[in-house]
């Protein structure tokens, strides 16, 4: 996993910056329960997203285990936010009426992201919803031309997602959540191009063990394809809500 205190300072202008905030927290509101009062935002990383879900009458914090993240994240959201382990937190029981957890679940492997589960369906009251975005990785891969190269890769390598929709919403049944909406959103700014993802594959964690033999034709491949500089489209990503039963 990246050292989220190291990235901070660019975190946000490498990832979509205000487009793609914009675009995730639209997409938050559209699944919120109505009247919501007590939001939290688990994973808030800088706060670019989370700074855009306050509204008259609701609460918003922020919670995050990485320093610098939150360091960024007090300037947009002051006084509330707080450093926290996803799967430890520091809210009573049944004290929010959303969780949000927007590119977490992914990142954390299978056991913590069904403790995170499992402590989002603990701080929320009955009726409440956890927010959550599923099948990350598999976004952007619909068909691209650098899609149809990397494929062979990702059949044989890729790892079991631990934000796989199906798991996500069995880890949620057996805590009393079941879905209540879906909805997606745009990561702007995250289209790639062959030439990164040729410069991609020697920093990705699921290819650093794949030998050198076996990665040569799919550089090879990305390396013939078309506007080598030109990034393709952008991701789409798939977001939830699980509904706690009243």
């Amino acid at each position: 996993m990246l050292d989220y205190t190291r990235e901070a300072g660019e975190y946000d202008q490498t990832r979509g910056g205000e487009p793609r905030a914009h675009a995730a927290a639209a997409a938050i509101e559209e699944l919120l329960p109505p009247g919501a009062r007590v939001v939290a935002d688990v994973g808030c990383g800088t706060g670019i997203v989370t700074s855009r879900l306050p509204a008259p009458g609701r609460l918003v914090v922020g919670l995050d285990r990485a320093a610098g993240m939150l360091e960024l994240a007090a300037h947009r959201l002051p006084g509330r936010v707080a450093r926290a382990d996803a799967t430890r937190l520091p809210l009573r029981d049944g004290s929010c009426d959303a969780v949000v957890t927007i590119w977490i679940l992914h990142l954390v492997g299978h056991d913590a992201a069904a403790a995170v589960i499992a402590e989002a369906a603990r701080v929320l009251r009955p009726g409440g919803v956890l927010i959550t975005t599923v099948d990350k990785n598999t976004a952007g891969f619909d068909g691209s031309d650098i899609a149809r190269v990397l494929a062979p890769l990702r059949a044989r390598h890729y790892p079991p997602q631990s934000d796989a929709l199906d798991r996500v919403l069995a880890l949620g049944a057996g805590h009393g959540l079941s879905l209540a909406g879906r909805t997606r959103f745009t990561g702007h700014g995250q289209g790639r191009s062959p030439r990164t993802w040729q410069d991609n594959l020697l920093h990705h964690p699921w290819i650093a063990p794949i030998a050198p033999a076996e990665l040569a034709p799919i550089r090879h491949g990305l390396a013939a394809l078309p506007d080598q500089d030109t990034p393709r489209a952008e991701p789409v990503y798939t977001l939830i809500a699980l509904q706690k039963r009243r």
